[in-house]
């Protein structure tokens, strides 16, 4: 796919351009809110002409396919978008027993560890300046034209609407609050003890959707009342996901290959005016746990960069920084490095996966007490990434995400929600703000 060509359109909005596909397996969306200058570009992709599904018991090296799967790297085109075409798809949080034998077990589901696809063509919506650009590769000039008219045809497909009403009669709470206030305080214990310093724990809900409903009508809904910066969508056939996620994981870009990390530690919901609003930003920021609990995830994340990076270009050049969503305020830092000669994209995937923003420290032990607090989590707190065959990557962590099952004619829909337990974490304020972070999702459903 050593050619590559752009095809500019007038704007559609790419939710409304992908619920035309809705039904079809293979489809992947990366759905930015679109303010600020890192929710820029949205992208919606299908017709891969590659599949890459590595179950729990499928031991081939994951990386090492997914390294083969981009193929030889090619250079991107000056007027194109961060994105030009490559692979994109799932790293659920299982993909961190390749890095680290710590036997975990399969999802209830099914969920690979790694669900992708690769795509010769895709559309870009550059959300600040209101255009499309159809990207199409190929072997040759004529052939990655022809892709990228293809893809530009995407956009006369017509809009289909998104079910009104209810989406699930019923979605409740799987760990129930007592358990996970036990949970949390066994974990209080650990962190005295000396086991481990933090932990991110998390509480499961679920139900059946309702009769002609499916992912794409919560998607639709949490782009409208809830947009994030790094929402997205993959659909598997029998399992798809659709998440809100306010959180990048890392990504790597430019010709030096610089990677940036921003993860979130510390968390407060909105106020109910802008008096009170004010108020929890502030008491967020003072909060000596939450910045506590924001450094130390900070330090594991360049400590991780550290092993893929040249001596001394790992920096923090934002500490603590306060960004507020529709729901919640959260605290974020960010960590930049440079890619080392020689190695790639996937080699920083490798080094820095599972996230550790909803892991803990130290990662491998803090995994070891996840695993046995909670159920496997499938996408959960994994990554929804692309990697472009330029080089280029980006991902986001998967919070606020719902996965689905299909069930008959019908879904199971299921979402979690977690907290950073910490030496002095208190059990009911951990639970409430899971119940804070959830709140998005469970409104949306229900």
């Amino acid at each position: 796919m050593r050619h590559v060509a752009i095809e500019p359109r007038p704007w559609r909005a790419p939710a409304e351009v992908l619920s035309a596909f809705r039904a079809e397996a293979g489809t992947c969306a990366f759905l930015s809110g679109g303010e600020g200058p890192r929710a820029r570009w949205s992208y919606v992709l299908r017709n891969p002409d590659q599949a890459l599904r590595l179950a729990r018991d499928d031991r081939r090296d994951a990386f090492a396919e997914l390294e083969a799967l981009l193929g030889e790297r090619c250079e991107p085109h000056p007027d194109g978008p961060p994105f030009q075409g490559g692979v994109a798809g799932l790293a659920a949080y299982e993909l961190g027993d390749r890095v680290e034998a710590l036997g975990l077990k399969a999802h209830a589901d099914g969920w690979p560890d790694l669900g992708v696809y690769r795509y010769p063509a895709l559309l870009a919506f550059d959300h600040h300046e209101r255009r499309v650009l159809a990207v199409g590769r190929g072997a040759d000039a004529a052939a990655a034209n022809a892709r990228a008219q293809a893809a530009a045809a995407w956009l006369d497909a017509p809009a289909i609407p998104a079910a009104p009403g209810r989406l699930t009669a019923g979605f409740t709470a799987e760990t129930d609050a007592a358990r996970y206030e036990e949970a949390v305080a066994e974990v209080v214990q650990r962190i005295h003890d000396g086991e481990i310093f933090q932990a991110n724990i998390a509480r499961v809900w679920g139900g059946a959707m309702a009769r002609d409903t499916g992912p794409y009508d919560l998607l639709a809904r949490l782009v409208g009342e809830s947009p994030a910066p790094f929402a997205g969508w993959l659909h598997l056939g029998d399992l798809a996901l659709v998440s809100n996620s306010p959180e990048r994981f890392v990504t790597v870009a430019g010709r030096d290959f610089r990677i940036e990390t921003r993860p979130i530690k510390g968390t407060r919901p909105r106020g109910a005016d802008a008096a009170e609003d004010r108020a929890l930003a502030a008491e967020l920021l003072a909060s000596d746990k939450d910045r506590a609990e924001n450094l130390m995830i900070v330090d594991l994340m360049r400590n991780d960069l550290a092993r893929v990076s040249p001596a001394g270009s790992v920096v923090t050049p934002e500490l603590f920084a306060v960004e507020s969503f529709a729901n919640v305020h959260h605290l974020v830092s960010t960590v930049t490095a440079r890619l080392a000669p020689g190695l790639t994209a996937v080699d920083l995937l490798r080094a820095a996966f599972p996230p550790g923003s909803v892991t803990g420290a130290p990662k491998v032990q803090a995994m070891k007490v996840i695993a046995g607090l909670e159920p496997p989590r499938g996408p959960y707190c994994g990554s929804l990434f692309w990697a472009g065959v330029d080089g280029a990557f980006d991902s986001s962590v998967l919070i606020r995400t719902a996965t689905f099952a299909r069930r008959g004619n019908g879904w199971r829909v299921e979402a979690r929600a977690g907290a950073g337990i910490v030496a002095d974490s208190d059990p009911l304020a951990e639970r409430l703000e899971t119940e804070a972070k959830i709140a998005a999702l469970k409104r949306a459903l229900t």
